[in-house]
């Protein structure tokens, strides 16, 4: 009976010790350690897609003519007009590429405003709980700060014009989605989902293998939720 005791005495001791370790880690670590992480995803995100080809040459990301657009797009072949075509889709994603990098400030910003609510929250999510904290909280900013940037890189492009204009009298009549009818506000939308696309599959694997990173922060901080 004393053994018995004993025994349950230490496996309580052992529980309530280790219950101390992980409300400490919740406490004091697991937010820093989740700012680190997203400060060092968004870092990857924005490199990958704001270099040459990050939009273009990524067929996760890469930014297509709209649907509604594709018999347009057709038509335009038919006629021998296939180079404007490729060109007008090129120019959309480097307009893409030319946007992204602004988005790192809004998204380091983001993240030092994150509550330890909004942390705790973040780390017992699903594999893209961080991501959908970023859309919540940076996808008007971002798209303001994308759209002038998209409408520069865009304006030289002689095809924009014809685009929109077509674009425009085929969501008339329900072939273009609304969203779609303007190029501008398109590629500003199809970028601000690459950036969030490419965000979630760094989140992904920072959860998938926290012990991975070089950070010794993260590694304990993800590890310690993996286990």
């Amino acid at each position: 009976m004393r053994r018995l005791i004993t025994l349950l005495a230490v496996t309580l001791f052992v529980n309530q010790a280790y219950a101390l370790e992980v409300d400490d880690l919740s406490n004091k670590e697991a937010s820093n350690g989740l700012k680190e992480a997203l400060i060092v995803g968004a870092g990857k995100a924005v490199s990958k897609l704001g270099a040459t080809d990050g939009f273009f040459g990524n067929p996760q990301v890469k930014i297509p003519l709209p649907d509604g657009m594709k018999k347009v797009e057709k038509t335009m072949r038919m006629f021998g007009m296939g180079k404007q075509a490729d060109d007008l889709v090129l120019k959309m994603n480097r307009a893409a590429e030319a946007a992204v990098p602004e988005a790192k400030a809004l998204l380091v910003a983001s993240v030092k405003k994150m509550s330890v609510q909004d942390a705790k929250n973040i780390l017992t999510g699903g594999d893209d709980a961080a991501t959908q904290y970023f859309k919540q909280t940076t996808s008007g900013p971002m798209a303001e700060k994308f759209l002038p940037i998209v409408k520069k890189a865009t304006e030289n492009v002689k095809l924009a014009q014809q685009y929109n204009k077509f674009a425009e009298m085929g969501s008339k009549y329900g072939m273009v989605k609304k969203e779609q009818a303007n190029l501008e506000q398109y590629v500003t939308q199809k970028t601000l989902d690459g950036v969030y696309l490419m965000m979630a599959e760094e989140e992904k694997a920072i959860r998938q293998n926290p012990m991975g990173q070089a950070s010794s922060l993260l590694r304990k901080v993800f590890g310690a939720l993996a286990n």
